[in-house]
């Protein structure tokens, strides 16, 4: 059994300032992205300037999309009650699958405007998105955020917030495989000209399937429990669609012209 390292939340100190880790593990996502986006850009023909574009609507799609979400899924009620409740930032609340949904609106509304096919920015960015995943599960890690289920396992943890019963920790799982494992997948088999749209339909069913897998052991979303059969969860509830569309876009690719490196049609 082992005892959680109570990090303090707070990274830096600057009189009235305080930088939080959790906020940090979204800078390290950003510029990861940024930094591996400004590496790969010539697959798109794209300029430096195009790629900081591209991790700004990102950024909108993130932000925007992952508090709305959240709203939606998770604090629907709450945000019924008070509708100014979306904005208060500061008290958390983000969803992975929100924030999906704005980076999607966000890569539609980028492609058009630089004549790119949707789903040519879509392989494009999705080996980047893990890095921003597993920085923010080590920032819920470091909060004690998001615990995993009681357990009696031998690497099982103990979360003080959470009292004395050991628990999985389900952020740590949740990094191995969507962070790294998610990102050695990706990586690998962008390496290689690949038909167009087979990278993103691998990141919805390789990150669908790992989410899913990891709700089993991570703890219930207090406010919503368990959605259906005593043991469905909201954060598996919203991976099925996911499962499904990536099946079909992997399908669907097999029809696709295989993209060259530095390839680029238009819409």
């Amino acid at each position: 059994m082992f005892h959680h390292p109570q990090f303090d939340p707070v990274a830096v100190s600057l009189g009235p300032l305080a930088i939080h880790w959790y906020g940090l593990m979204y800078v390290v996502g950003f510029v990861g992205a940024w930094w591996l986006a400004r590496v790969r850009a010539e697959r798109l023909g794209l300029t430096r300037d195009q790629v900081g574009d591209i991790i700004f609507y990102g950024a909108l799609g993130v932000v925007l999309g992952g508090r709305i979400g959240y709203a939606i899924f998770y604090g629907w009620e709450q945000f019924l009650a008070n509708p100014l409740w979306l904005f208060k930032v500061w008290e958390g609340g983000m969803s992975f699958h929100g924030g999906l949904i704005g980076v999607l609106i966000a890569s539609l509304l980028y492609a058009r405007r630089h004549q790119l096919t949707f789903f040519q920015l879509t392989d494009f960015i999705a080996p980047m998105v893990p890095i921003g995943l597993g920085a923010g599960r080590l920032g819920n890690f470091i909060n004690q955020e998001l615990p995993g289920r009681v357990t009696d396992v031998a690497w099982g943890m103990v979360y003080p917030l959470y009292g004395p019963e050991p628990r999985h920790p389900s952020e740590l799982y949740e990094f191995a495989l969507e962070g790294v494992v998610l990102f050695c997948i990706l990586w690998s088999v962008s390496q290689t000209p690949r038909r167009r749209g087979l990278i993103s339909g691998l990141f919805l069913i390789c990150y669908g399937a790992f989410r899913f897998f990891v709700e089993f052991f991570r703890r219930p979303d207090p406010q919503l429990g368990f959605i259906a059969f005593d043991w469905l969860t909201m954060g598996q509830l919203l991976c099925i669609p996911m499962l499904l569309l990536g099946v079909v876009l992997v399908i669907w690719s097999r029809r696709q012209n295989v993209d060259d490196a530095r390839s680029s049609s238009r819409i």
